[in-house]
Order: structure tokens, then sequence, then C-alpha cells
């Protein structure tokens, strides 16, 4: 018997970064503010941690998605998310919607 998985690529999403937020600054507005903002969406008490290198700011939560969930490449343009979770993880579309809508309000 064999076994065959194909990997579908998510699409990068794209937030136009009107004010422009550096990636330092939005690192500090993501680890401050986004954990709780994203706990009041869901009425849950998640652990949210945060990476950040250059531009790269790396989201993850480690108690229900195994390793990175999600990368934030941030210019003076944009802020671009690339979506590392499986289908099978944790409500992601969930978390998902509830970053973008942080972002949007955050950096449009």
């Amino acid at each position: 018997m064999v076994l065959e998985y194909t990997y579908k690529k998510k699409p990068m999403i794209s937030i136009k970064n009107v004010q422009p937020l550096s990636p330092e600054a939005l690192f500090d507005l993501m680890k401050n503010e986004f954990p709780v903002y994203v706990n009041e969406q869901l009425g849950s008490n998640l652990n949210v941690e945060f990476a950040h290198v250059s531009d790269i700011v790396n989201i993850s939560f480690p108690e229900i998605i195994d390793g990175n969930a999600y990368t934030l490449i941030v210019n003076d343009e944009t802020i671009e998310i690339t979506d590392h979770t499986t289908e099978d993880s944790y409500n992601t579309e969930l978390l998902e919607q509830h970053l973008i809508e942080f972002l949007t309000l955050k950096a449009g």
C-alpha cells in the first residue's frame, strides 16, 4: 500500500502598510497587543509566541499548532502573510481571520 500526499500551497496574503510600520515596530505591536486581541476575539487564553529577524516576524501558537504558524514579511508598502498551518490544525481559518483584521486595523 502506497500513501500519497499532495501539498497544497496556500496563497500569500498581502496587506497595505499605510502607516508604514517598520519590522521592529510591527514586532513590538504584535508582541504587546496581538495576544490580547486574538484571545478577546476567541474567548480563549492562547499562548502566542513571536520571533523577529530583519524584515520577518514569525508567529506561533505552541499549545495548538506545531512549529511556526504564520510568517510576516514587512516592507514600506506591504505586510505579506504566509500561512504555514495544515488543514488539520486547530481552527486556523479563524486565527488567520483575526490576524488579518488586527494587521489591517494597525497598518491600514
